[in-house]
């Protein structure tokens, strides 16, 4: 699938997945140590026979196995090994490679893609993949009806999306975009007939996903796990391992025994347990430590459309309130860098003149008073126009660093006149308080793509229905967000994102907040384990017979 802007919760992301918020418990410091050099293992996995299972913790519950409908990483987890699309990613040099398309051919003028697909691929319930499933994607993308306001605003551009032949499709544009070439072949595609069935947000398949993937979908049950299962049809090389469960384990404590007892095999550190609590031999001798850095930053969202947070000013005075210095260095023991854009931080894009806002209480006060708050009653509370600065911090359950920075952000405001309250929800009632713009402010996570595009998160049109949250918006930077996405010159884009990290600097939607480290536990009995630029790639893993646990 193409490498979409997707939640994740204030926590380590494992493998551009979940999170494990649980830890060791010893005290020696071991933050720089890893095992990134050891990991592969010597055996090929040809000369063994398939077998084993993967037990993997998520880090919060899917809303919905529906690749089109879904918004957060945790979908994408689950799905990677059932879901395919026309194109992906190689994982070592991250040019584009054939999957369910064996050929394409591209326009002189960039504007048509045509896909020769795959007649070996089938449906995991037997159907054949056709020409018809991949239009039927790309119509249910484009279907107002359909949840798909995340999706749709890379697809606006596109004049039709046609079948040529029973396995042969065609994508043409209206207008050049950098990125049409990724969407065209990146569409996420499910089978028409089974999501052709009646509402297609309902569809059943969103809880029993019917992919053409290396696995297939077994069970889920809500609040425990999610099963998938090796498909023994599988059409390209299938995978080395029989079964990968997803565990869904929200308690912290509950993870860091899961973990200790070996029933976990892949999860994430905290940096207290990365830093601190996983240094021992026991523990050295069960997993392995890896740490890597993946695109995607941390941020606290202002909703502009509330009084408090429509004036830039207010804004740039919550940003003042937040020392991420320090919470760098005592929260999370200085696993990541401060970050002041949408862009990823090792990118080109990312602006390296653009410095972060100090933490400087009193020029957030002078901004505050600048702006209209103040305490005209005296009641301690600051106001305006008769309304008092009280607002609503959500939080998904789980998020234990990113409860932390709450708590420090509510202590400072309440020393200023500010009052701030914490709401902790359930993930899926939290994405869909998110979707409906009903909150006061926020903290997340954006897992981004290899290349960026910040219209689904900025331009003004997506404050409505799209992932503009926050409600931005900026007539220059809507202009400088299309001019972008009409260049296919990567400098020239650059220089077209550096003034809009300008405006979005003055203008602090986002707090900011960090890109931070992955650090992670795997089992030591998988071979075949390679890091790569994005992270791990699980379908690669196996484990030699006399090694197997399961």
């Amino acid at each position: 699938m193409n490498q979409l802007l997707r939640f994740f919760v204030l926590a380590f992301l494992v493998v551009s997945s979940g999170f494990l918020l649980a830890a060791c418990s010893r005290s020696t410091d071991c933050q720089n140590e890893n095992d990134n050099a050891s990991l592969v293992g010597n055996a090929d996995p040809k000369a063994f026979s398939a077998g084993d299972s993967l037990i993997r913790e998520l880090g919060e519950e899917p809303a919905t196995l529906n690749p089109v409908i879904a918004t957060d990483v945790y979908e994408g987890i689950v799905n990677s090994g059932i879901y395919e699309t026309l194109i992906r990613r190689d994982n070592e040099t991250l040019e584009f490679e054939p999957l369910l398309a064996k050929s394409w051919e591209v326009s002189e003028d960039r504007l048509s893609y045509t896909f020769h697909l795959r007649k070996d691929v089938k449906w995991h319930d037997g159907t054949p993949f056709t020409a018809d499933d991949v239009v039927f994607s790309y119509e249910s993308i484009r279907n107002p009806k359909v949840a798909a306001a995340h999706l749709q605003s890379y697809y606006q551009d596109v004049k039709s999306y046609t079948k040529v032949d029973s396995h042969t499709v065609r994508c043409e544009y209206g207008k050049p975009y950098f990125r049409a070439f990724e969407f065209c072949g990146g569409i996420p595609i499910v089978p028409k007939h089974v999501f052709g069935k009646g509402d297609f947000n309902t569809n059943p398949a969103g809880r029993k996903p019917v992919g053409t993937g290396p696995y297939i979908f077994e069970h889920w049950e809500t609040g425990r796990e999610i099963r998938v299962r090796r498909n023994p049809d599988y059409w390209g090389e299938p995978a080395w391992l029989d079964e990968v469960v997803y565990k869904i384990v929200l308690d912290p404590t509950v993870k860091l025994q899961l973990l200790k007892k070996q029933e976990l095999d892949l999860a994430g550190l905290l940096p207290l347990q990365w830093s601190k609590q996983s240094c021992g031999k026991p523990f050295r001798k069960k997993f392995y430590r890896a740490s890597y850095t993946t695109p995607g930053y941390n941020y606290i969202g202002w909703n502009s459309r509330k009084p408090f947070f429509s004036d830039k000013r207010v804004r740039r005075a919550m940003t003042h309130f937040v020392d991420r210095e320090t919470i760098l260095r005592e929260i999370l023991l200085g696993l990541g860098d401060i970050v002041t854009t949408t862009f990823y931080v090792n990118s080109p894009e990312y602006p390296k003149d653009v410095k972060p806002y100090a933490y400087d209480t009193q020029k957030a006060r002078a901004l505050l008073d600048e702006a209209g708050w103040r305490d005209s009653d005296g009641d301690g509370i600051r106001d305006k126009n008769g309304i008092p600065f009280r607002f609503e911090f959500l939080l998904p359950t789980g998020s234990e660093t990113g409860e932390k920075i709450a708590t420090i952000l509510k202590e400072e405001l309440s020393r200023s006149g500010i009052e701030m309250s914490i709401r902790k929800i359930e993930w899926a009632v939290f994405i869909q308080s998110i979707t409906e713009r009903k909150f006061d402010a926020v903290t997340l996570g954006w897992s981004l793509g290899v290349e960026s595009d910040p219209y689904q998160l900025w331009h003004s049109s997506q404050a409505g229905e799209g992932s503009n949250f926050v409600g931005f918006k900026n007539p220059r930077a809507d202009v400088l967000i299309e001019e972008a996405r009409e260049e296919f010159s990567r400098p020239e884009r650059i220089k077209k994102y550096e003034e809009f990290s300008r405006i979005l600097h003055e203008e602090q939607p986002y707090t900011f907040l960090f890109a931070r480290k992955s650090t992670v536990a795997v089992h030591r009995r998988f071979n075949n384990v390679r890091l790569y630029p994005l992270g791990f790639d699980t379908r690669e893993w196996f484990v030699p017979e006399g090694l197997r646990k399961y």
